[in-house]
Formats: structure tokens, C-alpha cells, sequence
């Protein structure tokens, strides 16, 4: 990697530097975004007592599941945990530290962490147990709660397209909290479906500029899909 050229060629290069106890931000929703291949580099390494920020913290066996199964996460920050029995019998036994953070809050502290803004209030978990031990003030007759952004050691991101410099295009839904998980990492890792040369974009579809990205992977994994199923009587 010389220059503005952010590729690297193997999943060692692109975490070079992760270690224990650091604090992880992973974009994806329920099978929709992950970056498998990266978390599955994580897995590989044993890095443990992770802070993984999250959406959902993956499922059971796939996403952040694979690390949750390998007890390599401490605490999660995520706002939604249904999907995975794993999470919730640690969660339960008092093995995993949960901090339950309203979607958007969440989505928003990603934000705001990648803008440089290191608090916000919101009226999101006003009166609920979300608000307890927190800043709570008045505006314009409504009660707001502060809220602190989140920053994170490494951000795991994946894009539908990457060029060379690191400017990301997402899928659809595959959005999700990819474009805030990229710009909160003090090193931020994407996994790109297809890696283009700079100048195939068109910079008008660029949801993730390169500036907010330090290196650039070509990406394995399979997609999966989540399959709505119904009870037949």
C-alpha cells in the first residue's frame, strides 16, 4: 500500500494492529452488511475482550455471532439482541456487559463520534431506564437526555463497491450503519464485493468518502439471506 492507495491484499494486513480490549464499531443488520470476512479474521487472531458496537451483535453463528461464540466480546453497545440465543444466555449469566442504546441513539453516537461532536441531546429514553444516571435538560418545554458519541479503535465496514482510495458505495439496505461505522474508527477497514480503480465512481454515488478510510480488502464471504417464514394451519 503506497500513497492514496488503500488496497491491501490479505485479511492479516488489513486488521495489522488490532488487539485486546480495544473497541470495535461493525456495520451490518441482521444478515444484511456484515463484514463477514473481517470478523471472521477476528475470530482467527483470538482477540479478546472486545467492545463491540453494534447494531445487533450479529446472529447466533454468523456476524459478530462468531465472536460472541468464541467469548472474544466483553461488553456490547447495540440496540437490538433478539435474534441470538448465544448473546442472551451470556447476557443472562452475567459473562457479556450489555449498554441497550435506542436504534437511532446509537446511530446517531456513531455520527456524531466521526463529526467530532463528543455529546448530543435527544429526547429518545427520556423517562425510561435509558435515562437513568444521565444529563437531563429543557428545551422549548421538552425534556432531552445527553447522550456521549462513540469512537472506536477499528470500524469493520462492507461496501458493494470500493475504489483503490477508498470511496465506498453500499447496496440498498446494506446502508445500515455502514456509512456511520465508517467515520467513527480511528482505523477503518472495508470490505469491498468488488474494488474498482479511482475515477470508475461516480462521485455523486459516493455514500463514504476515502478520507474516512484507511485500508481497502477484497471481500469472500457468502451473502446470506434472511427468509420470512409462516405457520401453516
Amino acid at each position: 500500500m503506497s500513497g492514496f492507495d488503500k488496497v491491501v491484499d490479505s485479511y492479516e494486513a488489513a486488521l495489522e494492529g488490532i488487539a485486546d480490549e480495544m473497541t470495535i464499531i461493525v456495520g451490518g443488520f441482521g444478515l444484511c452488511g456484515n463484514p463477514q470476512n473481517l470478523i471472521e479474521e477476528v475470530a482467527r487472531r483470538g482477540t479478546k475482550r472486545l467492545t463491540a458496537v453494534s447494531n445487533n451483535c450479529g446472529v447466533d453463528g454468523w456476524g459478530l455471532g462468531v465472536l460472541l461464540n468464541n467469548k472474544q466480546i466483553s461488553k456490547a453497545i447495540s440496540s437490538y439482541v433478539g435474534e441470538n440465543k448465544e448473546f442472551e444466555r451470556q447476557y443472562l449469566e452475567g459473562e457479556l456487559e450489555l449498554s441497550l442504546t435506542p436504534q437511532g441513539t446509537l446511530a446517531e453516537k456513531m455520527r456524531a463520534g466521526g463529526a467530532g461532536i463528543p455529546a448530543f441531546y435527544t429526547a429518545t429514553g427520556y423517562g425510561t431506564i435509558v435515562a437513568e444516571g444521565k444529563d437531563i435538560r429543557e428545551f422549548n418545554g421538552k425534556k432531552y437526555i445527553l447522550e456521549e458519541s462513540i469512537t472506536g479503535d477499528f470500524a469493520l465496514v462492507h461496501a458493494k463497491v470500493a475504489d483503490r482510495y477508498g470511496n465506498c458505495i453500499y447496496n440498498a439496505t446494506a446502508q445500515n450503519f455502514n456509512p456511520a461505522a465508517a467515520t467513527a474508527g480511528r482505523i477503518t477497514v472495508v470490505e469491498a464485493e468488488e474494488i474498482v480503480e479511482p475515477g470508475t465512481l461516480d462521485p455523486a454515488q459516493i455514500h463514504t468518502p476515502g478520507i474516512y478510510v484507511q485500508r481497502v480488502i477484497q471481500a469472500t464471504a457468502e451473502k446470506r439471506i434472511e427468509f420470512r417464514t409462516i405457520t401453516e394451519t
